[in-house]
C-alpha cells in the first residue's frame, strides 16, 4: 500500500489504488525488494495490508505459504485475481483472528509494505499480529518517515489543494496516517508494548520513478495523486465548485507543475523511510 496527505479511507478509496497498482508496483520496487530481502521469507507468510498483492505474489513465488489481509474490498479482489494461490482476506488486522487464517499454527513470517499505520490503537493492533505468531516468528516492514522528507505527500498535490478553501491540517503526531511512524522512538515504544523484541529500524531512502519507456511519469503522478483520497476529495469538491472546465483547468495546472519538476526529462522524487524488523516475544 502507498500514503495519503488526508488520511485514507482504504474501505471507500482501494479502487483508485488497484486501478494504478502497476505504478505503484514501479515506483516502490525498490520497496519491495528491500523488505524481501530482510524478511526471509519462508514457511507460513502474513501480508498486513496486502493492498492489490505484491508482497503474496512474491512470498507464493519462493514457495511460502502466503496469506493477505486488507479492509478495501476492492484490493483484497484484485489481491485474489491476481495471486489466487494465495488466500486473500477482506479484515482488520486490530481486530480480526488472524491466527485462524493460519489454521491455528500460527504465521512464521508478518509483512507489509507501507500498511500498518492507519491502526486507530496500534499497540492493540500489534499485540493482536503477535498473537497470529508462530515461535520464533519475525516482523517486517516499511512506513514512512517525516511528510516533510517525502515529496510523495506534496508533489503536484500542493497544487491541487490549493483549489480548497479549506486547507486539510497537518496531522498529530502518532495520529494514525501514513506518518504515524515517523517519530523512530515513538514506534519502538508501540512495538515493545506490543509483545515484540530485538526491534531494528534502519534509515531506508529510495528514488521513486513514475516514468516508463514511453513515458515521462507525468500522468502517472497525477493518476496516483488522484487515486488518493486527497484527489478525490478535491475533485469532488472542485467539480461541484467550479464545473468540469474549472476540474480540467485545474488538472491541466497539476501537470504544469509535475513538468517543471522533472530531472533528464523523466519525473522522479525521493523516499525516505523506515525499514522495521522486529520479533515475536513469548
Amino acid at each position: 500500500m502507498a500514503a495519503d496527505s488526508l488520511g485514507p479511507d482504504w474501505a471507500r478509496h482501494g479502487a483508485g489504488w488497484a486501478a494504478n497498482d502497476a505504478v505503484f508496483d514501479r515506483i516502490f520496487a525498490p520497496v519491495t525488494d528491500a523488505i524481501l530481502t530482510a524478511a526471509d521469507l519462508t514457511g507460513a507468510v502474513l501480508d498486513i495490508g496486502c493492498g492489490t498483492g505484491t508482497l503474496l505474489e512474491r512470498a507464493s513465488d519462493l514457495g511460502a505459504s502466503a496469506v493477505g489481509v486488507d479492509i478495501s474490498a476492492d484490493m483484497i479482489d484484485a489481491a485474489a485475481r491476481r495471486v489466487p494461490q494465495a488466500n486473500a482476506v477482506v479484515a482488520d488486522a486490530q481486530t480480526a483472528d488472524l491466527r485462524a487464517l493460519a489454521a491455528g499454527e500460527g504465521f512464521d513470517r508478518i509483512v507489509s509494505r507501507f500498511g500498518v499505520m492507519f491502526f486507530p490503537d496500534p499497540v492493540a493492533a500489534f499485540t493482536n499480529i503477535r498473537r497470529s505468531t508462530a515461535p520464533g516468528a519475525s516482523m517486517t516492514f516499511m512506513c514512512w518517515q517525516d511528510g516533510h522528507r517525502n515529496p510523495i505527500f506534496t508533489l503536484g498535490t500542493s497544487t491541487l489543494i490549493k483549489a480548497l478553501d479549506q486547507k486539510p491540517a497537518r496531522p498529530e503526531p502518532g495520529s494514525p496516517g501514513p506518518v504515524a511512524f515517523a517519530d523512530p522512538d515513538y514506534l519502538r515504544g508501540v512495538l515493545t508494548d506490543a509483545g515484540w523484541s530485538n526491534t531494528r529500524i534502519d534509515d531506508f531512502s529510495f528514488r521513486a520513478d513514475y516514468s516508463s519507456a514511453d513515458s515521462d511519469g507525468v500522468e502517472e503522478r497525477l493518476a496516483v495523486i488522484l487515486a488518493t483520497s486527497t484527489g478525490q476529495s478535491v475533485e469532488e469538491a472542485v467539480r461541484a465548485k467550479l464545473g468540469e472546465s474549472g476540474w480540467s483547468d485545474l488538472l491541466d495546472g497539476v501537470r504544469e507543475s509535475l513538468r517543471a519538476e522533472r530531472a533528464d526529462g523523466i519525473l522522479t522524487h525521493e523516499g525516505h523511510c523506515w525499514l522495521v524488523s522486529t520479533r515475536a516475544g513469548t
